[in-house]
């Protein structure tokens, strides 16, 4: 533990972790309400069968069952920009379905990728913002996976 009342150091890890500034926590707050509000939309829209999104994903040729899954990882990623410590995670998640849309829009579908570019990039400034919240989830993993291996060991051979 550091003397420093802004920095965080987990456990037997080398990593410190500063406390992010007001400014910071705000900036995200805002990115993330508002790609909240965007993919519950969006989502919401694919998920109700909205004509347009039954259209789009008639030229994406998938099927409409594809538009519901899409529909679905919207909606979740969504929910997880506003659920605190899961932000990081929301925000991946929904960067990479921006990053598949933005190939979706450049090979297969008409117009701009444009949107889902910004989308993707907002996405990204997020997982940047809550950059701290990811090294907690893989800290806390890998001490789950490691004590997991030392509970678990095999002891006296394989049993079949």
């Amino acid at each position: 533990m550091t003397n420093n009342p802004n920095e965080l150091t987990i456990e037997n890890s080398p990593v410190a972790i500063h406390a992010p500034s007001r400014g910071r926590v705000v900036g995200a707050w805002i990115v993330q309400g508002l790609l909240a509000a965007t993919f519950l939309a969006a989502g919401g829209a694919k998920l109700a069968g909205v004509p347009m999104m039954v259209q789009i994903f008639d030229q994406i040729g998938m099927g409409q069952w594809f538009r519901i899954v899409t529909g679905l990882v919207e909606v979740a990623g969504a929910v997880a920009l506003l659920v605190p410590g899961f932000a990081a995670l929301g925000a991946a998640w929904l960067g990479a379905t921006m990053f598949f849309a933005v190939l979706t829009h450049l090979f297969i579908l008409p117009g701009s990728a444009l949107p889902a570019l910004i989308l993707l990039a907002l996405n990204a400034l997020v997982v940047w913002l809550r950059r701290d919240q990811l090294v907690a989830i893989l800290d806390s993993t890998r001490r789950g996976h490691s004590r997991n291996r030392a509970t678990h060991a095999p002891r006296g051979g394989a049993k079949f």
